[in-house]
């Protein structure tokens, strides 16, 4: 019984390690098609979307499945509850590299900027950051997952001054207020694969010591003030 239990986990955490991958394509693809002003792999990103879905689906049947047939408590439950919340944070990373690509979809309509602010920059710093907390899931590395959280700051601050920056050229360039505000809503995007990416981190930390580190990251940043 209890080595079907662990299989069970195992299975869950390959899906898991698969469903991973294919968010941080979708990322990948999506920032590259931004950056490069094309559309020609947004249908990739839009396949891709399916597939995230039906995982995420399948991935919570299977944790269903494993807590009525084992009841399991401390560490195993843990585990499991893991499994499932991750699942519905990568589910929101495809979401984002969606959206993504529409906000792409709307910056072609417009004669390409001549910088794009800080988002190439901010990109890397997101896409580090989920592919890093993918990597302490997969390895239970709390020391990992503890610099993602570390990280999420440099991601924030990064949307804010695009957003000053865009608001900027708004004001004294109208003509750009569209392609601006796509700009934005890019950065917005990044932003919250950066909030997911923390999110899966601070899960490692909770399935690995039992210790619950959820916003207490954020608190620390409002203590310290501007």
């Amino acid at each position: 019984m209890r080595r079907h239990f662990e299989e069970q986990i195992e299975e869950c955490n390959a899906r898991l390690v698969h469903m991973g991958a294919v968010a941080e394509r979708m990322i990948e693809k999506s920032i590259q098609c931004l950056l490069e002003r094309t559309a020609e792999g947004h249908e990739e990103v839009f396949q891709h979307e399916g597939e995230i879905n039906n995982l995420h689906i399948e991935i919570d049947e299977r944790v269903i499945s494993a807590l009525a047939l084992q009841h399991p408590v401390a560490t195993d439950l843990r585990l499991l509850v893991m499994a499932t919340k991750i699942a519905g944070e990568l589910e929101r990373v495809g979401d984002q590299a969606v959206n993504i690509c529409q906000n792409t979809a709307s910056l072609l309509k417009h004669p390409p900027a001549e910088v794009l602010t800080n988002i190439p920059e901010m990109a890397d710093v997101v896409r580090g950051m989920l592919r890093e907390s993918l990597e302490a899931f997969v390895r239970r590395d709390v020391e990992l997952a503890q610099k993602v959280l570390d990280t999420d700051d440099q991601a924030d601050d990064f949307k804010d001054q695009i957003f000053f920056q865009l608001l900027g050229n708004m004001m004294t360039e109208p003509p750009t207020i569209p392609r601006a505000l796509a700009l934005i809503l890019v950065s917005r995007n990044l932003e919250r694969v950066a909030d997911h990416a923390t999110n899966i981190a601070e899960e490692v930390i909770y399935a690995v010591q039992g210790r619950d580190v959820r916003h207490h990251h954020e608190e620390t940043r409002q203590s310290e003030g501007p």
